[in-house]
């Protein structure tokens, strides 16, 4: 079975916005939409559900604080307990002021790193992984608005594409391109 789908492509966001809302209302499914820059408030047009990476990215800031208290307990108080300053070294809580900035920073370093590892796995950007762009176009000022044909007219939904604004429509067959 081969998933053909349609390439619309627009030359700008704002007509593009309007094309994925009336695409929407008429009921075809939108598969992806590249664009050579984050268009405001594209996700919610196209009905894509909220992020979760807020929720990770604070569950990795508790675990760079944990990393950070565990560290600086072992080190600093049972360890290596040192006289600095006439401050006692006989608990953690008595020396917690001297250990907020560390805290902050390991806290800061182990999100915003861990991060960056989600974003790169959730995105499947694997080094030395091949582009899925299917039009260069999109890298420099074009949106492309790929649907998926399913059982539609293709002339149909050429003629519907070309009413939104879109400046070229192309049929393309899935199986073909890889």
């Amino acid at each position: 079975m081969s998933s053909k789908v349609v390439h619309a492509l627009y030359n700008d966001d704002d007509i593009l916005m309007n094309a994925v809302k009336k695409t929407r209302t008429e009921g075809y499914r939108i598969a992806e939409v590249y664009c050579p820059f984050p268009v405001h408030g594209l996700d919610k047009a196209m009905g894509l559900a909220g992020t979760r990476l807020a929720i990770t990215a604070f569950l990795y800031g508790i675990i760079g604080l944990g990393v950070a208290i565990a560290m600086m307990n072992f080190i600093m108080i049972e360890d290596w307990p040192q006289n600095i300053g006439g401050k006692p070294s006989f608990s953690f809580i008595e020396n917690m002021p001297a250990f907020v900035p560390i805290m902050f920073e390991l806290t800061v370093f182990f999100a915003a790193h861990l991060m960056v590892i989600t974003f790169y796995m959730r995105s499947k950007l694997w080094p030395f992984k091949k582009a899925e762009n299917p039009d260069v176009r999109t890298t420099d000022d074009h949106f492309l608005m790929e649907v998926d044909v399913a059982n539609n007219d293709l002339e149909s939904m050429a003629s519907f594409f070309s009413r939104t604004g879109a400046v070229e429509i192309k049929i393309v067959d899935k199986d073909e391109e890889h």
